[in-house]
C-alpha cells in the first residue's frame, strides 16, 4: 500500500504522515439527506505540510441558501463539478492508506463514510482511523476560549489559510493547528 501504511507509529506523530481532509456540506448529516459538495485533503508528513488537493463535487444535491452564503458555493458551481463519486476515489488515492485527522472528526467521518460508500469504496476506505483535532485542543489547551477552528487559528497566530467554510481553506489550517 502506501508510504503512511509503512509509518512507525509509536516515534510520534511529529514522524508521521496523516492527510488532514475538510468537507463543504448541504447540511450537517449524511443521515438526515445531506451530501458533500466540496473535499479537500493536505498532507502533513514530520510535522511539515508537503502536499494539497481538493474538489468541488456533484452530488446532485440542492445546496440551500444559508449554506450557500456560508460556505460561497452554489449550485451553479456545482453543476460543472465532477460526480462525487468520482472525486471521492481520487481523493481515497490521495490519502493513500494515512490516518485522517480533522476538526470536529465526527462530521467528516460520517460525510467520509457516505460519500466512499456511494462511491463503492471498500470497508477499510469508508471507516479509515481518524483523529480529532478538537479534542486535542481542548485536552492540550484548555485555556483557550473555545476550541472553534477560527478562534483557534486567531489564539496561536496561524497563517491566514484563506476564507472560513471552504474545504481547502479549513484543512490548511486544521493542519497547522495540528503541527502546532
Amino acid at each position: 500500500t502506501g508510504i503512511c501504511m509503512a509509518v512507525d507509529t509509536t516515534i510520534g506523530a511529529s514522524r508521521m504522515t496523516v492527510a488532514v481532509i475538510d468537507f463543504e456540506t448541504t447540511g450537517s448529516s449524511p443521515g438526515q439527506g445531506a451530501r458533500a459538495t466540496e473535499i479537500a485533503v493536505v498532507r502533513v508528513e514530520r510535522g511539515r505540510i508537503v502536499d494539497r488537493w481538493s474538489s468541488l463535487m456533484n452530488s446532485g444535491a440542492w445546496v440551500p441558501p444559508f449554506i450557500q452564503a456560508l460556505t460561497g458555493i452554489s449550485n451553479e458551481m456545482l453543476a460543472s463539478a465532477p460526480p462525487a463519486e468520482q472525486v471521492m476515489r481520487d481523493a481515497s488515492r490521495f490519502i493513500d492508506g494515512c490516518p485522517l485527522v480533522a476538526h470536529n472528526a465526527a462530521f467528516d467521518r460520517a460525510f467520509w463514510a457516505a460519500e466512499m460508500q456511494r462511491a463503492g469504496g471498500s470497508p477499510e476506505q469508508q471507516h479509515p482511523p481518524f483523529v480529532c483535532t478538537v479534542r486535542l485542543s481542548r485536552r492540550l489547551f484548555p485555556q483557550a476560549p473555545n476550541h472553534r477552528l477560527g478562534t483557534l487559528a486567531a489564539w496561536h497566530g496561524l497563517p491566514d489559510a484563506g476564507r472560513a467554510h471552504r474545504a481547502l481553506a479549513d484543512a490548511t489550517t486544521t493542519a497547522h493547528l495540528l503541527v502546532r
